[in-house]
């Protein structure tokens, strides 16, 4: 699989999983460059402007062999997972959309020009189970559920491209298990402790993850033991 990746860029380390990702690759030896609404630069990932200028702000430092997307949005304020067709809201929806398939789809479109051209390289975005289509049994969830599944097809298409022009590189979702943040605070209810991570065992799990993957699984979604969840 060649060398592990030596330079990092996380999108939404002021987040519990973030920031975690952050420290993670940090204590395995990388240089993490990490970018946030708070950051200098700032990136909103609902504010394509910033996401081009963030990444433009990091090219005379290219190239970066890992990007992580960790950002994701569940609830804020009116904002809380439907329990049924009643409870959709048009404006709620697209706040879904924006923030959880195409934010990182723009992070895309703007930071993968950072990977290098040959060798191994990683493109990620945290995803979910929910957005397994297949694997949907209980409802509910709409735009959560619907957003996650459009995130998936957007990194099954740019592995396809990713594959022609960056051969060495892997792209994929990660689904990081219930983990003890504010997104999951309000829905731990029932949770068995032993599946209730904190965000640094998440994100071990994950970084573990990352480092088995090879080439050929690029454009798939995979759980935070190493199991593939089904489209």
């Amino acid at each position: 699989m060649g060398l592990p990746p030596r330079r990092a860029i996380v999108i939404g380390a002021s987040g519990g999983i973030g920031a975690a990702l952050v420290r993670g690759l940090e204590a395995r030896g990388r240089d993490v460059t990490g970018l946030s609404r708070t950051t200098r630069p700032p990136l909103d990932v609902s504010d394509q402007a910033s996401i081009a200028a963030a990444a433009e702000s990091l090219r005379a430092a290219a190239p970066f062999d890992t990007i992580l997307v960790a950002t994701g949005l569940l609830h804020d304020g009116a904002l809380r997972p439907e329990k049924s067709l009643a409870d959709l809201d048009a404006d709620q929806l697209a706040r879904s959309f924006a923030v959880n398939a195409i934010g990182p789809a723009l992070v895309a479109r703007h930071f993968v020009p950072l990977l290098p051209r040959h060798g191994r390289a990683i493109f990620a975005a945290l995803s979910a189970r929910v957005g397994s289509i297949s694997d949907n049994r209980l409802g509910g969830w709409y735009g959560y559920r619907a957003s996650k599944a459009a995130l998936n097809q957007l990194i099954r298409t740019l592995a396809i491209e990713l594959a022609r022009t960056r051969p060495g590189a892997i792209c994929v979702g990660l689904h990081p298990g219930t983990v003890d943040t504010r997104l999951s605070a309000p829905f731990q209810r029932g949770v068995a402790p032993d599946r209730l991570f904190t965000p640094e065992r998440s994100a071990g799990h994950l970084l573990d993850v990352l480092d088995r993957l090879a080439p050929d699984q690029s454009g798939r979604c995979f759980a935070w033991d190493g199991s593939e969840i089904a489209p």
